[in-house]
């Protein structure tokens, strides 16, 4: 550090202020140290800096191995936020939504020193482990999966379900049809719930749930019975990779997408916009849910000053609308002709 001083023409206090993110420090004497610190290849020393302050400067991830959009998207926002904020992440990641894989990863991230730990955790199981296995460190669950025990940042999938079912109903269709995810998934017990909720509040017949996953093969495989029904002109669909299968069966079944049936995907990912047609979808931030998930676990490392640390902090979706949803065509064959399938 006395090294870089010198090289930089400042104190080692300053060169001190600027590592530490301490912002009364000039720009230009920033970047002065900055560049010195670059040209001595000079790297702070996390041991010597833990030895001192007693702290790792350093919090555990653990992640779920998956293709899927959503757990992936999770991770890197988690792990960005952290980075942004200064700290160093270590991630463990689980094949198993299961307690005793949780327990196994939560204590491979304590033998590493870490001040807190957060969890991508879709179920609930997840999250008990996690309260089970934090032994006093500060913990947060992000997604489906939440316990009394820790706090949680998550996004409205009701509220989403709702945007997406209302939008379809504002465009003129008489109900929407909807392809859920897994039952044993929070998320899709959510999403089911907030369609029902928009279908019930417009009147509007409610048909009977469409059981799915979150892939393309059984939107594919759904969407072939969704299209042999004409009454068929809206569905809802739990994932855009659920959307894309659905999309595939109508178009093969000569149901044209949106003159003939409408659809809506959730998640808002990114190739989304370049299905055909381009999907409307309920976007998830993921970005703002790694951002609040950190801000709940640094509330509880530092509490001095914050407010008191929330138990559960709920992002709102947006609706992305795209050509994948129009209004019903006029004279094709609407819902009410045949009586939908009601759920009691």
């Amino acid at each position: 550090m006395r090294d870089v001083a010198a090289l930089a023409g400042v104190s080692a206090q300053t060169v001190s202020r600027v590592i530490n993110g301490h912002p009364y420090v000039a720009d230009g004497t920033r970047q002065r140290v900055l560049a010195a610190m670059r040209e001595l290849d000079y790297q702070r020393n996390p041991a010597a800096r833990a030895l001192v302050t007693r702290r790792s400067g350093t919090l555990g991830i653990i992640g779920y191995e998956s293709p899927l959009y959503g757990p992936t998207s999770m991770l890197y926002a988690i792990e960005g936020a952290a980075r942004s904020a200064g700290y160093f992440v270590s991630v463990a990641s689980v094949r198993h939504l299961d307690r005793r894989s949780v327990l196994d990863a939560a204590d491979w991230l304590r033998r590493q020193s870490v001040e807190g730990l957060i969890a991508i955790a879709p179920k609930p199981a997840m999250a008990g482990a996690l309260a089970e296995a934090a032994g006093g460190l500060a913990a947060v669950t992000v997604g489906g999966g939440c316990s009394d025990e820790i706090a949680s940042a998550q996004i409205d999938n009701v509220a989403g379900a709702r945007l997406a079912t209302r939008h379809l109903l504002d465009l003129g269709h008489t109900t929407v049809h909807h392809v859920s995810g897994p039952q044993d998934w929070p998320e899709a017990d959510e999403r089911i719930r907030g369609w029902r909720e928009a279908l019930r509040a417009a009147g509007a017949p409610v048909p009977a749930v469409v059981p799915g996953d979150w892939s393309a093969s059984t939107g594919y495989q759904q969407g072939e019975r969704l299209a042999a029904d004409l009454d068929v002109t809206a569905v809802f669909c739990a994932s855009d990779q659920l959307a894309l299968g659905v999309l595939r069966a109508l178009h093969e079944a000569g149901r044209r997408v949106p003159e003939d049936v409408s659809v809506v995907g959730f998640d808002g990912t990114p190739d989304g916009a370049h299905f055909l047609p381009p999907l409307t979808s309920v976007r998830q931030d993921f970005a703002e849910l790694g951002r609040r998930s950190l801000g709940l676990l640094l509330a509880q490392l530092d509490p001095a000053g914050q407010p008191p640390v929330r138990r559960r902090d709920l992002l709102v979706p947006e609706l992305i609308t795209r050509r994948s949803s129009v209004a019903p065509r006029a004279g094709r064959p609407l819902n009410a002709l045949r009586p939908a399938s009601l759920i009691a």
